[in-house]
């Protein structure tokens, strides 16, 4: 069985009822989510022996967090214990016109004052084909950008291939560092990266040619971004391949949706899902980067591993929470052309 790593942070996720707007609601919904939990809790639903690290206080919602963790089929062994806080997000779910919000309370979180030599690396990636980091992680600290670069070093080291999912978030970078100032180091180790648009020219200053994100009406044409996952190859000698997702945003409730991969002389490219009724869009490029691994993994060519990826994601857009509850069975099923929605009996 196939050994996937991942390490960030899980957040306690407070989100509005329905969509209630955070001055209307009296209560929230209670669940957890993170980029990197996201992903490895995917896997897991997969069949793959997906662990996932980070650092959690000794307290009653780290516990619940980590219960919820196991149940979902994740290894939870070398999660570290420190610090006095689980870190927080509060989400305002959009619909139509109205995109939705979130506020972030994760500072001062437990895994925000991680440094290097707090995870035992070599322990945590024994036995590991994939370690798999995001950009949200080296953003909360410059403790935890250390670590990461820490671990990355070591699965680079062990021979474990390592997987970035670029991330970009504009609110969390308030350390005194910018992203484009502690991204590279970082992203040199991987050999795999994944990210979109607005990642790579934040990130990198690499963008594509004559592309609008606000003026796409849905409608992306595909190919353009062979020119992005050229850059990110030259830019990083040792990424073997370069994954974009590509989002259509028609509203908030409707979304085209795809993906490509490129191995340096083939872009193969997924089906394009037109998601009509998104239930909830958080995770969704996690969803991805979880059917990503999956398929190359699993599959022998990388337009399956892209085809698996993009229907995992679209599945996720109909499910609550931030974990993608799916089945291998169920996203090949979309893939081989099922999505009618009909009860199954």
């Amino acid at each position: 069985m196939s050994r996937v790593v991942t390490f960030g942070e899980v957040m306690l996720r407070l989100s509005t009822p329905g969509y209630l707007r955070f001055g209307q609601a009296r209560q929230f919904d209670v669940t957890f989510g993170g980029g990197e939990a996201n992903v490895a809790v995917s896997l897991a639903n997969y069949g793959v022996d997906a662990a996932f690290v980070t650092r959690l206080p000794q307290n009653d919602i780290a516990e619940m967090c980590i219960a919820e963790l196991r149940g979902l089929g994740v290894d939870t062994s070398c999660i570290v214990r420190g610090g006095e806080r689980v870190g927080i997000y509060y989400l305002e779910t959009g619909a139509v016109a109205r995109g939705s919000k979130v506020i972030y309370d994760r500072a001062n979180s437990a895994i925000a004052e991680i440094g290097p030599g707090m995870v035992d690396w070599r322990k945590a990636l024994e036995g590991a084909d994939w370690f798999h980091w995001t950009g949200i992680t080296p953003a909360l600290s410059q403790g935890a950008a250390d670590a990461c670069l820490e671990a990355i070093r070591v699965a680079n080291e062990m021979g474990v291939k390592v997987s970035c999912d670029l991330n970009y978030r504009k609110k969390l970078w308030k350390y005194g560092k910018t992203a484009a100032e502690v991204m590279p180091a970082l992203v040199e180790g991987c050999d795999l990266i994944l990210g979109n648009e607005e990642d790579a020219e934040k990130e990198f200053g690499i963008k594509p040619e004559g592309f609008d994100a606000e003026k796409t009406g849905g409608e992306i044409d595909q190919t353009r971004f062979e020119s992005v996952c050229r850059q990110l190859m030259a830019r990083f000698p040792r990424c073997k391949k370069v994954a974009v997702t590509l989002r259509g945003s028609i509203n908030a409730n409707h979304n085209t949706w795809g993906g490509v991969l490129y191995d340096g002389k083939t872009l193969w490219q997924s089906r394009r899902y037109d998601i009509t009724h998104i239930v909830d869009r958080v995770g969704g490029g996690d969803s991805f980067m979880g059917g990503l691994l999956y398929g190359l993994l699993t599959y022998p060519t990388d337009q399956q591993a892209i085809e698996f990826a993009a229907a995992a994601s679209c599945l996720k857009h109909t499910i609550i929470g931030d974990y993608n509850r799916v089945t291998v069975a169920e996203v090949e099923a979309l893939m081989n052309g099922g999505g009618s929605g009909r009860v199954s009996r």
